[in-house]
């Protein structure tokens, strides 16, 4: 009202409004002065306005804190693009770069012994099945064996002592393999050192422990995997009789083979899988390690790993012309001690036996043209296998007799008798 006239004044910022609506118009502009205000004040801080006026607002920093200067990478008057600073691009490029040029590299711990065994054993298992030497090499290549490496051929032949000759000839050539890529020379020996150590607790599992230990020794001489000298080294230091007879059995096989080649299959490879000319120098080995050291049982149980029941005749023949071919009576007792320990085991069969006699009495006109006096010789033994229960009087009485017809004295009642050597 103006000069108390009564006179209602209906101007709002020069704008003419109906007297209803001069209230609600009032606080409507006071309304958008107060927003016009705060929106002013609160610029840079994240406040913003909705479209229908209302103000969003998001985690504000108070304006008098100098963390949100420092933080606020924007423009001091409101213009940019909103990108770090300059000193901030330099920083993260930096970072990006180093992350970049990063070698990431697997850490592999080194195994413990029980870890060891439980990761290892199954590796050599699966091989004896595939028999795959690169696949062993390279997953043990994985392992961070550490100071274990030398147990590698320790396991290895532990394992195989109680496996078949083939997978005891699987084991020799890893251990060939291996030497080089995964063990050392020294990492073979120091092995083969806690071997002969563990002898007396291997017996217990494997009684024939010291003889297949010390065929591991000769062939990894053999292979040069293991030193000439390593033998020799032992002498007069081995208390322990299960080690002294893995030492004798691999020098005994080292001598045989001329000082130390003994390569060509030593454990054979199993079964019919050779060929015979194979099969017959594995026999022939057995016989002359046999006359050498006279053990009848480890013959048998030689014999027996060849896996070959059906090619026991050529022992028979191989042992009967050893016979006529040696000189003196040894040899000769010797093969019919042989004879009579696997006719009891029955290792060798009725018809192996007289498989193997009957070859030698088809070849023996030609040995005799290299063996004088092979008739005789022939008779004789035959005579003894036929007194010690070996062969039966029908296999003895098919002995061939070389030599003419002649009539004898009228002393001799007028006899036919053959003339032999």
């Amino acid at each position: 009202e103006k000069g108390g006239t009564g006179h209602v004044d209906n101007e709002i910022n020069g704008n003419w409004i109906s007297p209803p609506t001069i209230h609600e118009a009032r606080v409507k502009a006071k309304a958008k002065r107060r927003i016009r205000k705060n929106s002013s004040r609160d610029s840079g801080r994240g406040d913003s306005l909705s479209d229908n006026g209302d103000s969003i607002r998001g985690v504000q920093v108070p304006p008098s804190s100098p963390k949100g200067k420092l933080l606020d990478r924007k423009s001091r008057l409101g213009k940019g693009r909103g990108l770090p600073k300059k000193g901030m691009q330099h920083c993260l490029l930096l970072y990006s770069l180093h992350y970049e040029n990063c070698v990431y590299e697997t850490v592999v711990l080194p195994l413990d012994e029980q870890d060891f065994e439980k990761t290892v054993t199954p590796i050599v298992q699966e091989y004896f099945e595939h028999g795959d030497t690169n696949e062993v090499a390279e997953l043990l290549g994985d392992l961070n064996l550490g100071p274990m490496r030398s147990s590698v051929p320790k396991l290895a032949v532990s394992l195989a002592l109680e496996a078949k000759a083939s997978q005891r000839e699987l084991t020799s050539h890893l251990l060939t393999e291996l030497c080089g890529r995964v063990l050392t020379l020294a990492d073979v020996e120091e092995a083969f050192d806690q071997l002969l150590k563990e002898l007396p607790d291997l017996v217990l599992d494997t009684p024939g422990a010291p003889q297949l230990v010390g065929q591991f020794i000769a062939r990894a001489v053999g292979d040069q995997i293991l030193s000439k000298s390593y033998i020799d080294s032992y002498k007069g230091k081995v208390n322990c009789e299960h080690a002294r007879a893995a030492l004798d059995r691999a020098a005994v096989l080292l001598k045989m083979n001329s000082g130390g080649s003994c390569r060509e299959n030593l454990w054979g490879t199993g079964g019919g899988q050779r060929p015979v000319t194979q099969l017959i120098k594995e026999v022939s080995l057995l016989l002359k390690e046999y006359v050498l050291s006279g053990d009848a049982a480890e013959a048998e149980r030689c014999l027996r790993e060849l896996e070959v029941p059906h090619f026991h005749h050529e022992l028979v023949y191989e042992a009967i012309v050893m016979v006529l071919e040696s000189k003196g009576e040894k040899i000769s007792e010797m093969i019919l001690q042989l004879f009579k320990s696997l006719w009891e085991s029955s290792v060798i069969t009725v018809d192996q036996t007289r498989r193997g006699f009957e070859r030698v009495y088809s070849d023996i006109a030609e040995i005799n043209i290299d063996v004088p006096c092979a008739y005789s010789a022939l008779e004789q033994f035959v005579e003894k296998c036929f007194t010690g229960g070996v062969i039966d009087k029908k296999l003895r009485d098919m002995c061939p007799c070389r030599g003419r017809k002649r009539f004898v004295s009228e002393g001799d009642g007028g006899r036919l008798k053959l003339d032999t050597c």
